[in-house]
This record gives structure tokens, sequence and C-alpha cells, in this order.
């Protein structure tokens, strides 16, 4: 323990003691003080060394809590005086002390010398001289230590010091105060100012016994904010201290132990008084963390007043050296990059409360969780009816409030993200749904902590954890205050008012709720809505704030490649460029506030319209971008010039869905119209459909050996590679091929995917059209594709002649055309172009009549007139046949002109 030297002296002669060395930890009363060694790996070995041939009172004392009826003593007078002489001189200080006798209890008695030899101040002496103990009765001075001793005493007596004073010392007994009636009172009265105080016992490395002063106030106190390892006792009596808890107490013990400090009573627990312990030397309780002998705790961190950051960051920097309890400390983020750790990034969703949807400057796209803060959520009488669907944006209180403050706060803005933690994903048990690992990190905005932020308004709460578990938010006690002065002042979920509630109507998919709607909005003209989600490119969902109802909404004037679709049994893979609209629309709208044009609805009960956004119309947008095409509706709009202006510029560029863009060559239409002579220019063609509003295809004869050629090697090829059954997944405008009522293949294009069972497709080859299940298709051999052989069914329409509306007369024609010409060769003769196909007119092979002619003398079609000077010979002629039919009263004319009574009605116009 200490070091010992001996002295010399003649061989025959009496011992002489052994001079020991020390340092003072403690002074038990005016006549006994403990003494300890260096320490070395540990907390040192220690003695009490009592002083010989004198007595100082005893100090006052508590009745044990075993014993009932025990009275407390008090002091004896003098008794406080005589400790405060010794403590005030020795505390801390190297002694040097000689032991003369040991009883056979263990006692020892000896003289003690201030310094490092026996020339030092002798201690015993000094106390008789200041009148603060006295010799032992029935000693006789018999040696010059006994002489001195008995000096010193007929001096103080002389001097009327200390006890030898007049009076019987009464005053120098302490009022001593074991318990406090009302600790929150007796704290808050102090006001948190320093209190002067004597640290009287170290129980642990963070709570000591201290008297407090003027009033001897004998108080526990625990340090706020933190907590040292502890000594658990066992069952019989003894104690085990936890790692590093003996020298975290000898930390605490070697510093402050009997030193006059001053505390500031911070708070109270039970009739424990929270505080901090300021020495001039430091604050004891940041340095207990800074050697890592501490660990921050959660429940009273609050009450520190010195700032809560500042034990952050002395338990941080333990931790990052791993010192003492910290020694196998591993950081939640230890696995990730600097440049992962933290980052800026632009918010891109806002997902309900606690989570948000981040753009990287990679360009990919991350989840980010708020650290340690929780969403509002359903508690109590707010459970939910199970018979109904839940929409936790608007069902649970306060849910949407803290969605549109994230939204308005942060979408589009860039933030910077610090990563708290990974909390690895977790598998689903009876009452927890399985969760995905999550970045949780601190998200802050012009140096606003965001969940800071929202737990002050009222609108999260604050997840509580264990003591030991380090995943939680780096600003974890701002998030406490925040939500101690949220709770204080009655915000938002801590409020006592009544509940907001949103009662948000649904009108997607619901053709009856749209129709009503419909005039309403287009009355409305532009309307404020926020964009909830975004289906693809050109399909979305709107709230609409005023009206608090939900829509789908349609991009109005454009055609946008349609997404991946998830069908039963089948997955629809998407466009070309789907995925890329859809992903422009999210990264320009998603969650932003727009102005919406509604113009009509669709059968589905969708509203179909514009939609702008900071003044740009997002169908413009989609289509200057290459990511859609002009639909021919737009026609009729006051955007389609700009429409067509950026789609020109979009050609041009030849970029996505124009990648394979082919300037057409102009057609020579105008020269036709102008002749003056109509054109006859038959050529042979075999006509293999007719459909049922009188158009027809037909392939031309002379590439019709060519077809068979083809045909022959594609079903070769399919024989010796059949596709797999059900393998080809149909995509609306792919070829592909398909198999026929005739068991044959044929070449075909996909027109429409209702299920994996209902395929619409086209043959190209032959006009014809046919719903097949998926199971008979496949896909188009390369060999075999339209580049080989382009479709050789080409559509065409009878020139002249007007197809009537009434389906039973349109039957009749049908019927009559199939008869004569299907599957014949005839002769074809362009007459004019339209907008959907060529006009044409169609003669027999073997007598060169005009077909469109001989429906007219049936009476079965009327002639449609028109003003261009080459045809006025052929209009005259059909107007001759129908005149003709009329007379005789054939099909259509058996009740005579019906078109001179109301003929609009009949659908027909002269």
């Amino acid at each position: 323990m200490a070091s010992s030297a001996q002295s010399g002296g003649s061989s025959g002669g009496p011992a002489v003691p052994t001079v020991q060395r020390g340092i003072v930890k403690m002074v038990l009363s005016g006549c006994a003080i403990i003494v300890r060694g260096q320490p070395r790996g540990g907390p040192p070995p220690e003695r009490q060394i009592n002083l010989s041939n004198i007595r100082a009172g005893n100090l006052a004392r508590r009745a044990a809590a075993t014993q009932p009826d025990g009275k407390d003593t008090p002091d004896e007078p003098w008794a406080f005086p005589a400790r405060e002489f010794l403590r005030k001189k020795l505390i801390g200080k190297e002694v040097c002390f000689t032991i003369e006798n040991k009883t056979p209890q263990g006692r020892e008695y000896g003289m003690i010398y201030l310094g490092k030899d026996t020339n030092g101040e002798n201690i015993a002496e000094s106390l008789v001289a200041e009148g603060l103990a006295t010799r032992r009765e029935g000693m006789r001075a018999n040696n010059p230590e006994q002489n001195r001793l008995s000096e010193c005493e007929e001096q103080a007596k002389a001097s009327k010091k200390g006890m030898w004073s007049e009076g019987n010392g009464s005053h120098t007994i302490r009022d001593l105060k074991y318990t406090i009636e009302n600790p929150r009172h007796f704290v808050d009265s102090h006001h948190q100012k320093p209190v002067n105080a004597i640290i009287e016992h170290v129980r642990d490395g963070s709570v000591v016994r201290a008297l407090l002063l003027p009033d001897h106030y004998l108080v526990t106190v625990m340090l706020s904010g933190i907590k040292c390892p502890t000594f658990r006792r066992e069952a019989d009596g003894s104690e085990t201290p936890e790692p590093f808890a003996a020298e975290a107490k000898f930390f605490t013990e070697s510093r402050l132990l009997q030193r006059d400090v001053q505390i500031i009573l911070e708070s109270c627990h039970n009739q424990n008084i929270l505080g901090t312990i300021l020495h001039p030397n430091g604050n004891i309780t940041e340095l207990l963390l800074k050697e890592g002998f501490a660990r921050c705790v959660d429940w009273s961190i609050a009450v520190y007043t010195r700032g809560a950051e500042k034990l952050r960051a002395a338990e941080r920097f333990a931790k990052e050296r791993r010192l003492r309890i910290w020694r196998d400390y591993v950081a939640p983020t230890a696995n990730l990059d600097q440049k992962d750790k933290q980052f800026v990034a632009k918010v891109m969703q806002v997902l309900n409360a606690d989570a948000i949807v981040v753009k990287l400057n990679s360009g990919v796209y991350k989840t980010i969780h708020l650290s340690s803060i929780r969403p509002p959520r359903l508690e109590g009488d707010n459970v939910q009816d199970k018979n109904k669907k839940l929409r936790p944006l608007y069902d649970i209180p306060y849910m949407f409030e803290a969605r549109e403050f994230l939204r308005k706060k942060l979408i589009g803005k860039k933030v910077n993200v610090t990563v708290d933690y990974i909390r690895p994903a977790s598998p689903a048990t009876e009452t927890v749904p399985a969760f995905s690992e999550r970045t949780c990190a601190t998200v802050t905005i012009g140096g606003i902590n965001i969940a800071e932020a929202l737990v002050s308004k009222g609108l999260a709460t604050v997840i509580r954890y264990r003591q030991d578990d380090d995943q939680r938010s780096s600003h974890y006690d701002e998030l406490l205050a925040a939500e101690a002065r949220a709770i204080k002042n009655g915000k938002g979920l801590h409020s006592k008012k009544e509940v907001p509630i949103h009662r948000v109507a649904d009108i997607s998919g619901d053709t009856q709720k749209a129709k009503q709607f419909l005039p309403f909005l287009q009355r409305a003209g532009r309307s404020e809505a926020v964009v909830e989600y975004v289906f693809s490119g050109s399909r979305l969902k709107l709230y609409l704030p005023k009206e608090t109802c939900l829509i789908t909404f349609l991009l109005a004037g454009i055609e946008c490649p349609r997404g991946a679709r998830n069908l039963p049994g089948l997955v629809q893979e998407g466009e070309p460029f789907s995925e890329e609209a859809t992903l422009f629309t999210k990264e320009l709208v998603l969650q932003r506030e727009v102005e919406v044009e509604v113009e009509s609805m669709d059968k589905a009960g969708n509203f179909i319209g514009w939609l702008h956004i900071d003044g740009a119309n997002l169908s413009v947008l989609l289509v200057e971008q290459a990511l859609s095409k002009v639909h021919f509706t737009a026609e009729r709009s006051a955007y389609y010039k700009p429409l067509l202006s950026a789609e020109e510029a979009a050609k041009q560029r030849k970029e996505k869905v124009w990648a394979h863009y082919e300037e057409q060559p102009v057609e020579e239409v105008l020269p036709v119209l102008e002749e003056k002579e109509r054109s006859a220019s038959y050529k042979p063609v075999f006509v293999t459909e007719i459909t049922d509003d009188l158009h027809f295809y037909v392939q031309d004869v002379e590439t019709g050996t060519q077809l068979e050629k083809l045909m022959e090697n594609m079903r070769n090829d399919i024989s010796n590679h059949p596709p797999v059954e059900g393998s080809y997944a149909p995509r609306r405008g792919e070829f592909c091929i398909a198999k026929f009522v005739d068991g044959e293949w044929y070449r075909a294009r996909v027109e429409k995917v209702e299920s994996p069972a209902k395929v619409h497709v086209f043959y190209i080859d032959y006009g014809n059209r046919e719903i097949l299940p998926s199971t008979r298709l496949g896909t188009l051999p390369p060999a075999f594709s339209t580049r080989v052989l382009p479709a050789q069914a080409t559509e065409y329409a009878f020139a002249f002649i007007q197809v009537p509306q009434d389906e039973d007369a349109r039957t009749d024609a049908v019927d009559s055309v199939v008869r004569d010409i299907q599957n014949t060769q005839c002769l074809l003769n362009v007459e004019h172009l339209s907008a959907s196909c060529p006009h044409v007119t169609l003669q027999f092979a073997d007598s060169k009549g005009d077909v469109g002619l001989g429906l007219v003398k049936e009476g079965l079609v009327m002639v449609e007139v028109r003003k261009e000077k080459q045809f006025q010979k052929v209009i005259t002629e059909y107007l001759n046949a129908q005149e003709s039919a009329k007379s005789a009263r054939l099909n259509l004319w058996r009740y005579g002109d019906f078109r001179a009574d109301d003929a609009d009605e009949f659908g027909y116009s002269r």
C-alpha cells in the first residue's frame, strides 16, 4: 500500500518503529483517518490509522435501520470542528506514519506526520494545540512525545482554545437532517443555484452522500444524466462489482471524497437528489463519461442543466476510443463508408410521417426513416373497425397533418442526411408484421432537425429504448426535450382538444360519383390539387383539398407508353420507355401542388384533362422529352400547337419513342385531286376479309407467292421448334404467331390483352381478328418478321358509297359482299385517300363489273356525292343506278325515299 523506510539504529538497542507513507483518503473523526497507497492497475489498498495518546469527540451517528427503537446519536461538542480541522489539512495529502500499537481486534494506533518524513507536522500535537483533542486520561508523560502533548494541552488551556474556551461547545454541534419532507419543493427552492457541500461518502462512481451547507442536510446525490457500473448486493449480504465498478468508484473518490464542492440541485428521485457536482478542477459528470467509466441515461439526462450535448459528446469520445466500459463497443454505422454516413440528397416523396424517399447525386433512390420517432398510430378508442378498410393517411389522427408538414417542408428540396443506425430486417410475429432493413437517419434542412420539428408540433412521439440500446438518433436528447415541450403545451397528439377528422371521398373508379362530380369540376376551370400517386407517365391520383376528394386523373392530348401490368397468372410487360415516362412524371409532380383543368371522363370514372406544374403543361413536357406522342384528340384543345411543336422537335432529335422515326415522303394527293381526268389503274388483288363496317382486306396477287413460301418455311420451323405452351407473355402492339382454328400457325399482332385467357389478335396477312388464350400464341421468329416480308393484308373501303348506319341494313350489304368477293380475285383502283384507309373501286376479275356500283343497283347502299371534277362521270353513273333502285323499291328504298322526312334521324345525309 504505502512505501516504508526502516530507521537505522544500534544492533543492540530497542526496535525503532517503521515509517510508512500513504495518501489521506478520508478523515473518520478528529482522531482517525484512512490512508491509501498509490493505484497500480486498480483501486489501491487502504488502512485506518488512529492517533495514539489523544481523544477527540465522536461525530453524530444515525440509528441503524435494523433497530427500529434506536435513536440518532448527535455530535459531541467540538467533534465536527476537529474532523474539519483534519479534513482541510490532510485530504489528498501525502503523510507518513508509524504504528505504535495494534489491538487484538486489529485496530492500529500510531503517530501521523504531514509530509514524507517524521520531520513534518505532528498531527496529534496540532489537534491538541488547537483545543480540538485532549490527551487520553491516565496517560503519563514518560517520553518526549507525551511531554510535547502535555505542553500543547497546557498552552491550549491557557489560550482558551477550542474545547477550553468558555461555554459548553453546544454551538459546535450540528443539527443534522437525514431526510427531506418534500424533496421536490426543496430542489425547486434553490432555483438551480450552486449549493456548498462536502462529499461524505461515495457509493459508486455516480452516486454520493453529500452534506449540504450551511443547513447540514445529509442527502444522497445521483449525478444527472449518467450511470456508472454498480455493486450488486447478493443474498448473503456481500457485494459483487460490475465490470469497472471499483475503478469508477475510486475515480470519483480520489477527486471528490471529503472535498469542498458545489452542487446544482436539478431534480429529485424519491429521497435522492439529481444534481451536478462542480469542483474547482472540473465537472465530474463529464469526466466520468470521457474516461469511459459511465454511460448516458435517458431518464435523467433531460434535467442536466449544462447541456445534454456535452454529455453525449463526452460519451462519444470514450466510445470512439473504446475506453473501459466501451472496450467491446462497435458503432451502429461502423460498416458504412463516410460517403454513406453523411450525404446531401433531394427529397422525392414523403411516406406517411416518419420516412422519406430521397434521390442521391448518383441518381439512386433511397428510403430514409427518421431516427427514433414514431408516427401517429391508432390507440385506445380509435381502434380501427375491422369491417372498414383502413386508410392510414386519413383515418389515423394527426397522420395527415404530419405528412403535410413534411411534404410542404421537404418535397423537391435538398436535405442533409446523417445516418444514425441501420435497423436490420425482422421476421413477422403474431402481433408484429415483418420489417425490411431500415436506414435510420437525422435529416436537416436549413439547420433544422426535421424529426425534432415534427415532435415539437406533437405530430410524432419519441421511441423509448433499453439503456444499452445504442441504435438511436444522434440528437436523441433534443427529441426528448421537444416532446416534453409538446406535452407541456398540449400540441397535436398531446392536445386535450377533439381529434381532427378528415372525411376524404375516394371517387377513383366510382363511375356514378364521377358523373355527378364532372360538371362541377368542368365549371371550376383550374382547380388546385396535390399529386398523391403516379401510376404511369400519364395516369395519376390527385387529392383536391377544396373538395376533399381523391380522383384518378388522365393527361389529355397525349399517348404515353403503357406500363407493366399484373394480370391474373400473367405479368404483362410495359411498353418501351414506359418506366422512363413514369419516373419523369414522378420526379416532376409527385406530392407537389398543381393545377388541373378537367375536360371529360372515361367510362371507368377517370377524369381527363390538363395538369399544370409551376406554369408548365405536363402533357407538353412529356412530349418534349420524347416520352409521349400527341393523340389526335388534342386537335380540339388550346394546347394543340405547343404539343405539335414539341412533338416535331422530338422527332427531329430521334430520341426515345421517336428513336426509329423515319420521315415519311409526302403523298402526292393534291395532284390526284386536281386532275381533270380520273386515273384508272386497276391491279389484281385477292380479297381475304370483309369487316362489319364494310371495309375489306386484300393481298397483292404479285407478292402472293412470297407469302406462301414464307408461311411454308415458318410452319416447318415451328414444327421443328414448337413454342412452349404458356411461355409467351403477350403485350399490346407486339407481333407474334397465333394458332388459327384450322390448327395452323399464322403471323399476328396483339391488339388487346384482357386476361391470359382473352387476348385479342389481328392476323396481319389476312385481315381477320380473333380472341385466343395466350397458350395458343408464341413468339414470332425473327426470320419471319415484318422486316423480311411486310404485313400482306391491306385495308380498303369502297369509294363513292355510304355504308348504312342501320344495323340490319348494314348486315345485308356486308352479307352480299361476302357472297360475291370474299376469297376471290378482283381488280382494285385507288380513287382517293382518307384518314382511316384508301377508298377504292373494286371490279370482278372476270366480268369487270363494279362491285360498289352493284351494291347501289341492289339498293343495299347509297351514293356518297363528291364534288371533284374527275369523279363526276362515275358519280353520275352511281346516281343513275341509285334512282333505278329507288324506283324498283329495292332493299333500302322499299318504303320510298326515306331521306325526304327528317333524314338525319336515320343517320343519313343527302
